[in-house]
């Protein structure tokens, strides 16, 4: 299918409502501010101009004119970039409630197209507190479709929309050629179908995370977006025991640490011990 032409004008403002709308806004006040001046300022031609002067003088005219139309014609662009991003991520929030709120959430995910998908995904991580840079990728069968960042690290997703093919191998080794590339800390593959055992096999110890249909029902509920594979693929298994809740010193209030004891009368029982040891010694019997 050919891509839709689109105005120059249409491409400016798509690309402004991917920023935050009050990134959009200062853009437009920083343009006006700089062509304001350029604009109103006076133009004299002074006489006896050489050839060379006058070539420096067309040149300060036809920037003079572009100022003109610019203080007000960016601020525009800018000022619908951010109604286009704030009501982007309202109906972001939408899609993402409507999906976990349905009685059906796989086939609620199954009929959306890829580009709703990859939406979905954006505002769940969004939700878990990373900042997000809509790429749009490739189209709708390849390339890095998000941008994550937080606490100073980066993360690429890439989201493959695909419901009667499993994601092989070769998806999983050329997004980790683009971490490479990206100088990125990891990354998450998801898929709304499954993934192939090369696929996960080649994922282990690469700091790639596969998240598949089935769990992308834990994604979406805002579990722990940095949990490992491995813990994602227990959705089958019993769950796991409740762990003790740690007390605090009772000495200097700071968290402390499980240990055994491994000599005295006392040796091979548990306790909770001061993780400042041996600057604090305070003691909890468990």
């Amino acid at each position: 299918m050919a891509r839709k032409r689109t105005s120059t004008f249409e491409d400016l403002v798509t690309l402004l409502s991917r920023l935050p709308w009050w990134a959009s806004l200062l853009i437009g006040v920083v343009s006006w501010l700089i062509l304001r001046p350029v604009a109103t300022s006076p133009m004299a031609a002074p006489a006896g101009a050489t050839l060379d002067d006058l070539s420096g003088i067309m040149l300060s005219q036809a920037w003079r004119v572009f100022a003109m139309f610019g203080q007000y014609l960016i601020p525009i662009i800018c000022l619908f970039g951010a109604i286009g991003s704030i009501v982007g991520r309202q109906s972001r929030k939408k899609l993402l409630n409507n999906v976990k709120s349905a009685t059906q959430p796989g086939k609620a995910i199954d009929g959306l197209g890829w580009r709703e998908f990859e939406h979905l995904i954006g505002e769940a991580f969004r939700r878990k507190g990373y900042s997000i840079t809509e790429t749009g990728g490739n189209g709708a069968d390849g390339g890095i479709d998000l941008i994550l960042r937080k606490s100073g690290e980066k993360y690429l997703v890439q989201c493959k929309h695909w419901r009667s093919m499993k994601v092989g191998v070769p998806v999983v080794r050329e997004f980790f050629g683009a971490m490479a590339v990206e100088g990125a800390a990891g990354g998450f593959v998801v898929t709304s179908g499954q993934f192939t055992a090369e696929a996960k096999s080649f994922a282990e110890g690469r700091n790639i995370q596969l998240v598949d249909g089935g769990n992308l029902k834990r994604l979406l509920a805002n579990r722990n977006p940095t949990s490992s594979v491995t813990e994602l693929d227990r959705t089958s298994k019993p769950a796991p025991q409740p762990v003790e809740a740690e007390p605090a010193c009772p000495l200097c209030k700071s968290a402390m640490i499980k240990r055994t004891a491994r000599k005295g009368a006392n040796a091979g029982n548990v306790f909770w011990g001061c993780g400042t040891y041996p600057k604090c010694r305070g003691v909890v019997n468990v």
